[in-house]
């Protein structure tokens, strides 16, 4: 039997994740939920035999084998909780929760439901960093001792949400640094991470405890290797978007950049002291391949996966560079 998802907020992400997992073949649209009648009905272009459900609740009367969330931040740990105790596996955008403790209690919910557990962190799948990840796994870069993580967006998010803390859960950690952090610690193996620093900033002055920050750098040891971030909205960098992920290690180095400030298109170079090597290049189709290949793993088993677990992680980093960051801001008052 293919199995039968339900679509929770069908806005321009939870749509292309939706064409994403259909055209696999993998799975069945049973259900579409959207407060806005457009989105809904844009999404019932996709699947025009799916029933328009009103809530959750009558998603999940349904009973579907899982629901994807693509819903506002404060609302993902609560809807993936309910669809898991009601036996439905999760596919969720990022972040799983506002906080590690929520995302804590999602992989909980999902391990004692025996239910497979997916969240949208979609950089894992660029043919730049599939490139790069296995040069730093299997050694070829050396001891790897330092990690460079950058992404500035021009833009500020378009909806109110994200700039209400008790809502988002901040600001552009969580909303861009939250990708690096997990290509950090995905590529590493996710290694205990000690020296969490951080500076967070709100229009050039540090950010209050009830604020949401708008620039942010950020330093930790994962393992033995040295990990510098710094992300923003709507800095004055020149283009659209900066974004690169290095990896530098004692016999090579290797780095994710994205091409002209675009958001989408990336190249992967491995360096050896001034010569580099292209890796992977534009074209890549690689926006929603964490969804493909979760409907795929949902076809052949619906039951946790363990990998789950490293969700928790990366949200107790995000968790303390925010600490971190109020300390510092508490210092310099």
């Amino acid at each position: 039997m293919i199995p039968r998802i339900g679509f929770l907020g069908t806005g321009w992400i939870g749509r292309h994740r939706m064409a994403a997992m259909l055209a696999t073949g993998a799975v069945e649209a049973a259900a579409v939920c959207d407060p806005s009648p457009e989105c809904a009905a844009e999404a019932l272009k996709l699947a025009p035999d799916a029933r328009q459900a009103g809530s959750l609740g009558e998603m999940l009367v349904l009973g579907l084998d899982g629901v994807v969330i693509a819903t506002p931040s404060a609302l993902h740990a609560e809807q993936a909780v309910a669809a898991l105790d009601a036996g439905a596996a999760v596919f969720c955008q990022k972040p799983l929760g506002r906080t590690a403790a929520e995302a804590q209690r999602v992989v909980e919910a999902a391990r004692a439901a025996d239910r497979l557990l997916g969240v949208d962190l979609s950089y894992r799948h660029t043919a730049a960093m599939q490139a790069i990840a296995p040069l730093v796994q299997r050694g070829e870069l050396g001891r790897l001792f330092a990690i460079d993580l950058t992404f500035h967006n021009a833009y500020g998010p378009d909806k109110p949400w994200f700039y209400d803390r008790a809502l988002s859960g901040g600001g552009c950690v969580i909303d861009l640094g939250v990708h690096l952090v997990d290509l950090a610690l995905w590529t590493l193996g996710f290694p205990p991470v000690i020296a969490v620093e951080a500076d967070l900033r709100k229009g050039g002055a540090p950010a209050g405890a009830d604020e949401v920050e708008d620039f942010a750098v950020a330093s930790f040891l994962a393992g033995e290797v040295s990990v510098r971030l710094a992300c923003s909205w709507r800095l004055h960098a020149g283009r659209d978007a900066v974004i690169e992920a290095a990896f530098y290690g004692t016999e090579g180095g290797a780095a994710l950049r994205n091409v002209g400030g675009s958001f989408y298109d990336f190249v992967a170079d491995r360096f050896a002291g001034t010569s580099a090597e292209r890796l992977a290049d534009p074209p890549d189709d690689w926006g929603a391949r964490s969804a493909a290949a979760w409907a795929i793993q949902l076809a052949a088993s619906p039951r946790f996966d363990p990998a789950a677990e490293r969700f928790i992680a990366s949200a107790e980093v995000l968790d303390r560079i925010y600490t971190a960051g109020l300390i510092e801001e508490a210092r310099a008052a």
